[in-house]
């Protein structure tokens, strides 16, 4: 059986940066009869493929990807958009014993899955794990939003951290997540049977999130735990318009909503806030600076949308 596969959806990905991520895998030390990989195009508008023969009929663009290099890459074409679709249908083309999920912009450290492959025999506990995930801007952010840069999937990780409790500090992210094929599988079964998971994470135009958390606490349902390492080691690629303040903003208020909408299909309430919290962010609204009124508004309208967005989806499911 193969011992790993390395999924990456896509969805009208920036080429050069796609170029980087396969690059960096096609550098890796572990040696590539040991792992497949699998590029989820999930509904480009230049389709993706390795040859001109696997296009759909009538496609008067593509994208043709250099992916000779290893015997075990294809492209599979998941029409259904959304990001949380396209790992269902690489989780369904998969055949490794674990799975690592690499998004789009990463970059990978050259000892990468060498490395899974290590955590994955020293710990068989943990049924999810990642690690650190260090930006490369395309321009220099700006001072002032350095306390929301954390939201664009950026982690620094100091020392190996491991828990079953779902804690924020031991659950891994998406970006370069590795799985066991049990968890996937289990996650796999239950998003489809279920509209709230199936609506979490990024979809056309919205930057909903909580897809992977989704996915990595499916471990803890399995009685594993998860786990973030200092080993592992991915660059993310951040191109400019992320770290302009709309963007953020943005993705403040559509993470919140999603939020909503997480807690509600692991059947939990959301977190309330403490009578402290509930004071700073008084005072911030009321003496804070613009940014940070700006930022609280954001996640006011996205606590709103995500309660309106959870009744609409108990309707749809009680039909």
């Amino acid at each position: 059986m193969t011992e790993i596969s390395v999924i990456i959806c896509t969805h009208n990905p920036r080429e050069d940066y796609l170029r980087r991520t396969l690059d960096a895998l096609r550098g890796q030390t572990l040696p590539k009869k040991e792992w497949e990989l699998i590029v989820v195009d999930n509904g480009s508008r230049n389709e993706l493929a390795v040859s001109s023969s696997q296009l759909a009929e009538g496609t008067e663009q593509m994208h043709l990807l250099d992916l000779g290099w290893h015997a075990s890459a294809r492209v599979v074409r998941e029409e259904e958009l959304g990001l949380t679709q396209a790992r269902l249908r690489g989780i369904a083309e998969s055949k490794g014993e674990f799975l690592v999920f690499v998004d789009d912009d990463n970059v990978l450290r050259a000892d990468y899955l060498e490395q899974a492959v290590s955590l994955a025999k020293q710990w068989p506990q943990l049924g999810a794990w990642s690690g650190r995930v260090v930006p490369e801007y395309e321009v220099a952010p700006a001072k002032e939003l350095q306390p929301y840069l954390w939201r664009l999937c950026i982690r620094e990780v100091t020392g190996n951290v491991w828990g079953n409790e779902g804690s924020f500090e031991s659950t891994p992210w998406g970006a370069g997540m590795c799985v066991r094929r049990a968890v996937a599988e289990k996650y796999a079964q239950e998003t489809r049977r279920d509209i709230f998971k199936a609506s979490l994470d990024r979809r056309g135009e919205s930057l909903g999130s909580t897809g992977d958390v989704d996915l990595a606490l499916t471990s803890l349902d399995l009685g594993l735990g998860t786990g973030v390492f200092a080993s592992l080691e991915v660059l993310h690629l951040i191109p400019e318009r992320r770290v302009q303040e709309p963007y953020l903003l943005k993705l403040i208020e559509d993470s919140e909503a999603g939020s909503m909408l997480f807690a509600r299909g692991r059947k939990k309430q959301p977190a309330a806030r403490s009578g402290i919290d509930r004071l700073v962010m008084f005072y911030k609204q009321l003496r804070g600076t613009r940014l940070q009124r700006t930022v609280g508004r954001a996640f006011a309208r996205g606590q709103s949308r995500g309660q309106l967005l959870a009744k609409e989806l108990e309707s749809k499911a009680d039909k």
